[in-house]
């Protein structure tokens, strides 16, 4: 085998993103980046910022970590360890400054929290995907970022599946006289057969859903092989980040207007099943605790959740104190109806995995149907996407007939 020059074009035409090599029980796992301008002699940058949801972000409290330049050439390189389960997104930052962040991110008895968070919100606006991973895509943040899966990573269902045929969603404009506001709702249908009885799923963040990480050809794909039955999706906008965080946190006008104005409107052209049971809620951080929220104060409609990282410590972040959903459970002021639940949370999201962990305990008792995931990854949607078909496969076994039913 010829060994190629390092640098040479022939030597990064060779490159497909980020490389492993077993490492003891974990891989050590090697990121690159070529400099357009050249060697150190030619070009101006100084830093090359990684931002990996999970390990350097700012969820970790983690001192930044910048590529290194291997000297005379146009290669920057940074290596960690990695299980084999992980899965998660990243993105890099070419910077031409040394003063990024405040000393206090360096700080050697451990990063200044607020010094990390205000760094990373001023650069990831400039982040960009991995131009040697063809994996890329916009994140929920609004920047670029790229996959990176280990070996082992658990099976994502209905992902693979990019060319299965689909009816295209329908896209309609909601005016809520409630919430003052208009907004984007997508109607995904996967089957007409007995459309009385077709399950129903609220997906929450529903713009990342529709546009972002289309989610129809996983959905259509797990149709037509019998692991989700013929269901009616709708995928709710959050307009932007402003409403996002009013209306998702726990916000009874929200979920009185959802059920007062948007699900009659749908159900008079696209019918669905009214039963509980049958109506899934399902969405992420913010829309994870909406979720909940909206099956334990009306168990009467909402009677399936599917929380991931769902933000729990609403709205104590950072100060220790419990979350206003965990706290009233604990006190007993609020009363868990029996619900079929599936709570999900990544090992490597900390404030928010300590937090699901307390729920998971609280509802237990009261729960005969609750399913707790931990996943080996952050606060990332290339984890989410996995979770949520894996979600609505297990929530609507029920429904599918025996002889279509799978694991």
């Amino acid at each position: 085998m010829v060994s190629l020059a390092a640098g040479s074009d022939d030597w990064w035409r060779a490159k497909n993103g980020p490389e492993w090599t077993p490492e003891g029980d974990q891989y050590r796992v090697t990121f690159w980046w070529r400099d357009p301008s050249g060697t150190e002699a030619t070009s101006s940058i100084r830093r090359v910022w990684i931002y990996i949801t999970g390990v350097t972000d700012h969820h970790q409290n983690a001192m930044p970590q910048s590529l290194a330049r291997l000297p005379g050439t146009d290669i920057w390189q940074w290596q960690t360890q990695l299980a084999p389960t992980w899965r998660g997104s990243y993105c890099l930052i070419p910077s031409e400054r040394d003063d990024d962040f405040p000393a206090a991110a360096f700080a050697d008895a451990g990063p200044d929290r607020q010094a990390l968070r205000e760094g990373w919100r001023k650069l990831l606006p400039r982040a960009v995907a991995d131009p040697l991973n063809r994996q890329s895509w916009k994140g929920g943040r609004g920047h670029a970022v790229s996959a990176l899966e280990m070996p082992l990573a658990p099976v994502q269902p209905g992902w693979e599946a990019q060319d299965v045929p689909f009816t295209p969603a329908r896209c309609i404009e909601w005016q809520s006289q409630r919430l003052g506001n208009l907004r984007r709702v997508w109607i995904f249908t996967t089957g007409d057969a007995q459309p009385e009885e077709r399950p129903l799923a609220l997906l929450l963040d529903g713009q990342f859903w529709a546009e972002s990480m289309p989610v129809w050809p996983a959905l259509a794909s797990l149709t037509r092989e019998g692991r989700l039955p013929p269901a009616v999706y709708l995928l709710i906008d959050v307009i932007d980040t402003v409403h996002r965080s009013e209306e998702l946190p726990c916000n009874p006008d929200f979920w009185l207007a959802v059920q007062d104005e948007l699900l009659p409107m749908i159900h008079a052209q696209t019918p669905f099943s009214p039963l509980p049971e049958r109506t899934l809620v399902a969405g992420q951080s913010f829309g994870g605790l909406a979720a909940m929220y909206a099956g334990l104060h009306w168990p009467e409609r909402f009677g399936c959740v599917l929380s991931q990282s769902g933000s729990y410590w609403w709205p104590n972040r950072g100060n220790h104190q419990q979350g206003e959903i965990p706290r009233q459970l604990a006190s007993g002021e609020l009363q868990p109806p029996p619900l079929r639940i599936v709570l999900e949370a990544g090992a490597r999201e900390p404030i928010i995995f300590r937090a699901n962990q307390t729920l998971f305990s609280l509802l237990q008792p009261s729960q005969r149907s609750l399913i707790w995931r931990e996943v080996d990854g952050g606060h990332d949607a290339l984890c989410w996407r996995g979770g949520l078909t894996a979600g609505l496969i297990s929530l609507w076994q029920p429904f599918l007939a025996p002889d279509n039913s799978r694991d």
